[in-house]
């Protein structure tokens, strides 16, 4: 078996939990570095972690002989640059979602990677988690029949960070580094979902807001879309709103019945057919993106195949540039 040894290029919040363990559960993975702008808080993550090496340099990494794999946990600015790094380096990755801060910059990867022949995985592991294929299996199976309508629906107050001054602001909110605002940071979640159930998106439109004021970016934005099969959809989100409108729902209609699920926050699926409504509670695991994790290493290691690829990634940054009339 190959044994995967990965360095890390980013250590924040989201490697502490949701993805760093995983990549030391999986058999033939094991983390061997890790790098930060900052050295003092790669070696810190380091010494957690019980990895071997630091660095404050992404190519002193990619370099690192004993370095055979990389995982992109940067902003997604930042994505591209250090994933064709990688690739031109002979060293597959995964990136955190979104693929990168534009359309254009994910169609830069998939054309490195045709190129180096190396692959290229993104995070987008709620594909893989027990709940939302609980959710494909419901729409799979036909209970709910042939589906005519999807409806996306989120509404959250603002954060205590999203009032700080321009220059402190979470650099989510940075549409240089992000992409976008909040809408580029969390509705890929939710617009891949959709695409891995339905098919990719064709069509695209939107109306983007700032009605909060607190900062440069959308704050409001409304979508509409249609997908390969000719099904309709919508979205709404919006990030200033009020904590009675608070909402994380994806509605899915069918000519027998209906389903609605949350992204986020994981409250039982809701099913309503002709027989009643029924409540479905579905157990994540602990390390929300082991499934995925898992699955890329067995892909590297020719044990199993991940369909999870950078290719399959860039149709939500193609959705998401057109709602905000960037292409």
């Amino acid at each position: 078996m190959k044994i995967l040894k990965w360095g890390f290029i980013g250590c924040g919040e989201v490697t502490e939990k949701k993805s760093g363990p995983a990549f030391s559960e999986v058999a033939g993975s094991q983390v061997e570095a890790v790098m930060s702008r900052s050295l003092d808080k790669a070696k810190s993550y380091a010494q957690r972690h019980g990895i071997k090496k630091w660095y404050d340099d992404a190519q002193e990494l990619i370099d690192d002989p004993e370095v055979n794999a990389v995982y992109v946990a940067t902003p997604p600015s930042s994505h591209a640059t250090f994933a064709i790094m990688s690739m031109k380096a002979g060293k597959p990755v995964y990136i955190e979602k979104p693929l990168a801060a534009s359309y254009d910059d994910c169609a830069r990867i998939n054309r490195i990677s045709e190129q180096t022949g190396v692959p290229c995985f993104v995070a987008f592991y709620r594909r893989y988690l027990p709940y939302f294929q609980r959710v494909k299996d419901i729409i799979d199976q036909g209970i709910i029949g042939k589906i005519i309508n999807v409806q996306v629906r989120f509404a959250v107050p603002p954060r205590d960070l999203d009032y700080a001054h321009p220059e402190n602001l979470p650099w989510r909110l940075q549409p240089d580094i992000a992409g976008g605002g909040y809408f580029y940071d969390l509705a890929p979640h939710q617009l891949d979902l959709l695409q891995h159930m339905f098919g990719v998106i064709l069509e695209a439109r939107g109306i983007c807001a700032n009605r909060g004021n607190l900062y440069s970016a959308e704050d409001s934005v409304s979508a509409v879309f249609k997908f390969e099969n000719g099904l309709p959809g919508s979205g709404s989100w919006c990030f200033v709103g009020h904590e009675s409108a608070k909402e994380d729902r994806i509605l899915v209609i069918g000519e027998q019945g209906s389903l609605s699920f949350s992204v986020f926050s994981y409250e039982p699926i809701t099913l309503h057919t002709s027989e009643g409504r029924q409540q479905i509670a579905v157990e994540n695991p602990p390390y929300v993106q082991y499934p995925l994790i898992k699955n890329v290493i067995e892909h590297l290691q020719g044990l199993s195949v991940c369909q999870c690829t950078s290719v399959s990634a860039t149709p939500t940054n193609w959705a998401m540039d057109r709602i905000l009339g960037k292409i």
